[in-house]
């Protein structure tokens, strides 16, 4: 659905250019078929040999851990602990003959909330993770998806690649703002950190006074705290009581402002984003999986631009937190829609190609997103994440990145949503842990094909850099045939 599965290397092209290219630049695009080749020679291990005391005697040790583990994984009994008491995590865990134990016993699997995670990396609490343990969260994992970083985070990104002369910098004529855009890099809307960058956005609006933004306190999740502004004056309204007395126990929340996507595609003449989910399995060197079945979430009232409906957060706003507590909320659906129907919806109104087209960029988005925040994220080889990207997509179908959660909800709303999220954790544990199951950091994190289930490949720039390297030796050896040919 997504179209090719793409490796994207770092000079390779965007959407919407010469054939999804950025210009003449190298690119290293592998669809996952020939991806998975190098992954498919790795010896395998027979799942029924795994047991909860991990792999069986004489079972072998696969995918590049230690020699000297195999025997260590003959007698660990795994200990799981999570800080969410949800059905999809320990159900997930207990299929897999894991018992549960404490934060203060050995364990060698936490599913941990963001701020256990903190605390467990904190330079103060002296704790040291030992090869056998694996954390679901990267120690600074909010360079992503606190909504002032990410913006950060791209901005820094793109002046990089616009310093070092990358044609993925490329800009063009803007038609809805002053300036100039970026040709392959524009999936941000027009973005503002509050109170800090207040001049710059007045500035900004008073150059088209008619627009409407929508403001985001920047650390909280779940509709919190959202609000839509069309005049300066309400905005200075917030900035006056948002100025009180220092505090020193309370810091001054800090807000981003963003131009609100004021024509989103609808459907049903309802407004909708997509929930996505991404693992990143490492992000020195980025690997990177996107889950088939995200979902759309739906408005419960149509879509109304006019004044009067400014406030009114069941026309604006897609989360469920939000939508769950309005008259019109259905209970059987929750208002969710997979992504798959959305593909067949758009396919039957648009086409297949601009559908297609539509995929491969929400896909370039991501992944350039992640690029964005691999340089200054702490890649700890305990470590993983699931995100859970949240885009609109306007009625040019141009996706939009709206904001990354950390944490995005394992509640389950409906039947399908349970099933949804049980498959997700299943395949999250497939993807991340070895083929005998045993958390071990020693692992090379390049699964095998079916151990992917409902994930597809985005980006493993180290299976990038493996075929290039091949494909540069194949070159080399046919160009030293050549000359030396040339001598008989």
């Amino acid at each position: 659905m997504f179209g090719h599965v793409r490796i994207y290397g770092f000079s390779g092209g965007g959407p919407g250019g010469n054939g999804g290219a950025g210009g003449d630049s190298a690119s290293l695009h592998c669809d996952w078929t020939q991806a998975w080749r190098i992954a498919s020679l790795q010896p395998t291990i027979d799942q029924s040999v795994a047991t909860m005391y991990g792999r069986l005697p004489g079972a072998g040790n696969a995918n590049g851990a230690a020699g000297g583990a195999s025997l260590a994984h003959d007698r660990i009994k795994i200990g799981f602990c999570t800080d969410l008491d949800k059905s999809v995590l320990v159900n997930n865990f207990e299929k897999r003959g894991w018992h549960q134990v404490n934060g203060d016993d050995d364990w060698h699997f936490y599913w941990a909330g963001v701020q256990t995670c903190r605390n467990i990396f904190s330079v103060d609490s002296g704790y040291r993770m030992h090869d056998n343990q694996m954390i679901n969260h990267f120690p600074n994992h909010y360079e992503l998806s606190r909504k002032d970083l990410l913006v950060k985070n791209i901005k820094r990104y793109r002046k990089d690649l616009e310093r070092d002369g990358n044609p993925l910098a490329e800009k063009t004529e803007s038609n809805n703002s002053s300036g100039t855009r970026y040709v392959y890099l524009d999936f941000v809307p027009t973005t503002f950190v509050l109170p800090a960058d207040y001049n710059m956005f007045v500035e900004e609006y008073r150059k088209f006074p008619l627009s409407t933004w929508i403001m985001k306190p920047c650390g909280k999740s779940q509709g919190a705290g959202i609000f839509l502004i069309n005049k300066l004056s309400k905005l200075k309204k917030w900035s006056r009581e948002a100025k009180g007395p220092f505090h020193p126990q309370i810091a001054k929340e800090s807000y981003v402002i963003s131009r609100y996507i004021d024509n989103p595609l609808l459907i049903g003449g309802k407004k909708f984003d997509l929930r996505l989910y991404v693992l990143v399995a490492s992000f020195r060197p980025l690997k990177a999986y996107l889950f088939k079945q995200g979902f759309c979430r739906f408005c419960t009232v149509k879509y109304d631009t006019s004044v009067t409906e400014l406030d009114n957060m069941y026309v604006h706003l897609t989360n469920v937190s939000v939508q769950k507590h309005g008259g019109e909320y259905n209970t059987l659906h929750g208002g969710k829609w997979s992504v798959q129907n959305l593909a067949l919806y758009l396919e039957g109104t648009r086409g297949k190609e601009v559908t297609d087209r539509l995929f491969g960029a929400i896909s370039w988005l991501i992944v350039h997103s992640l690029r964005a925040v691999a340089p200054v994220m702490a890649s700890d080889r305990h470590c993983f994440e699931c995100y859970g990207y949240d885009i609109i997509i306007d009625n040019a179908l141009k996706p939009w990145l709206v904001e990354v959660n950390a944490s995005p909800s394992l509640t389950s709303t409906t039947v399908n949503d349970r099933i949804l999220k049980y498959k997700l954790i299943d395949n999250i544990l497939s993807v991340v842990l070895p083929p005998d199951g045993v958390p071990d950091v020693r692992w090379n994190k390049i699964p095998s094909a079916d151990a992917l289930g409902n994930f597809e490949l985005l980006i493993d720039e180290e299976l990038a850099a493996q075929d290039e390297a091949q494909n540069s030796s194949n070159n080399s050896h046919a160009k030293s045939s050549k000359l030396s040919s040339r001598w008989k």
